[in-house]
């Protein structure tokens, strides 16, 4: 590779991992805002915070690869043609097709980047989240104990303390269970208790009362009790989050036929499809999300008034394509055989930024077109 190469090279991944340090950042105060208030509104500790905020990390960085690669081209080309280092390039026989080779470079380390992300760290990570998920929505004192707060573990199910000891003890309780439609009960107790067994928490009330109500006769019981057990295991399970989704699968294993993992992940067969094709496809357009950024500059050209109409163009093309993949993943869903459709805004991406290399590599055609026809002298 040549020094010139190296150079652009150089300067496209300072470029682009300052992009991606930035944007990041911004994505990541969003985020983070709301699961600190989620985390720790149920009573988490800060270091739940950090774990849950770096294991959503790799989704995080997936999702900028393109716009930073994007970005990290535009801003590039725009410098050298702004200091006149494409002009001497050019100038010194260098094509448009070997201006770009730099460019299809870096979108290649981008797209090794991103294979990597989406083939193993991501789905290790959201497997190790989604298990960390199930342990937090099983634990009742993560869901039970807030103190002063009326909170609904479960549909149909309302839970109070007034307040929480040092020790564990739950003062002033109040459960009111609503789930069977033919009966509601009411439970009230000076005291309470949690204790966990394995898969089984239980709250053991303590000089309390019980309100049955009978919607069918419409009649109310209640019942004084000196202790009372109530088993909570029900409201705090989540069985849907202890199934495997296809999103948590690795690729290597996503390779063997899909009909047993689409059981396995309650998921149909076209949703298999569509996350094992998307981690190539997603990758690929990396690649093409640079090209069209030095590309579409490269049309432009040097103006004295800027280049703001080419980038504004660069970024309808870059939306406009990667909208066209989300709207053949609903098609992929629904008949696995529709896969190709995820490659599809990749090809056109890689024809556009060719017919450009190809439009620019023609000066002198265009400007015959452009001057007009001289009549021949009498």
């Amino acid at each position: 590779m040549r020094k010139i190469d190296r150079y652009m090279l150089s300067q496209l991944l300072v470029l682009f991992g300052f992009f991606s340090l930035v944007l990041v950042a911004v994505f990541w105060i969003n985020q983070a805002v709301v699961l600190f208030d989620r985390l720790i509104g149920d009573g988490q500790s800060a270091l739940v915070f950090l774990e849950f905020t770096a294991l959503g990390l790799p989704k995080l960085v997936t999702t900028i690869l393109p716009i930073s690669a994007f970005a990290a081209a535009v801003y590039v080309t725009n410098r050298m043609n702004n200091e006149s280092e494409l002009t001497v390039m050019q100038a010194t026989g260098s094509g448009p097709y070997r201006l770009a080779r730099p460019v299809l470079v870096f979108g290649m380390i981008v797209f090794l980047m991103a294979s990597m992300l989406h083939h193993i760290l991501l789905p290790l990570a959201l497997q190790q989240l989604n298990e960390r998920e199930t342990e937090i929505s099983q634990n009742a004192t993560s869901r039970l104990l807030t103190e002063g707060t009326f909170l609904h573990p479960s549909q149909a199910v309302t839970f109070y303390a007034r307040e929480i000891t040092e020790d564990g003890v739950l003062r002033d309780v109040f459960l009111s269970d609503r789930r069977k439609p033919e009966e509601g009960v009411i439970y009230n107790a000076a005291e309470a208790y949690l204790l966990r067994n394995q898969n089984i928490t239980t709250l053991i009330m303590l000089d309390g009362m019980a309100q049955r109500l009978s919607t069918e006769t419409n009649r109310l019981s209640t019942a004084k009790f000196r202790d009372f057990s109530f088993d909570i295991s029900a409201l705090v399970r989540n069985d849907a989050s202890q199934v495997q989704r296809a999103q948590n699968i690795t690729t290597w294993r996503l390779m063997t036929p899909w009909d047993p993992l689409a059981k396995e992940a309650r998921q149909r067969i076209g949703d298999i499809a569509e996350e094992f094709h998307t981690r190539f496809a997603e990758p690929l357009f990396c690649v093409v999300a640079a090209m069209i950024g030095f590309t579409t500059l490269l049309v432009g050209g040097y103006s004295r008034f800027g280049v703001w109409r080419e980038v504004v163009v660069a970024f309808g093309l870059l939306l406009m394509i990667d909208g066209l993949g989300s709207t053949f993943q609903n098609p992929v869903r629904g008949d696995a055989r529709l896969w190709p459709l995820l490659y599809l805004p990749t090809v056109i991406g890689a024809l556009l930024s060719v017919g450009m290399l190809w439009y620019v590599a023609r000066p002198r055609r265009r400007r015959r077109r452009a001057q007009p026809t001289r009549e021949a002298p009498a």
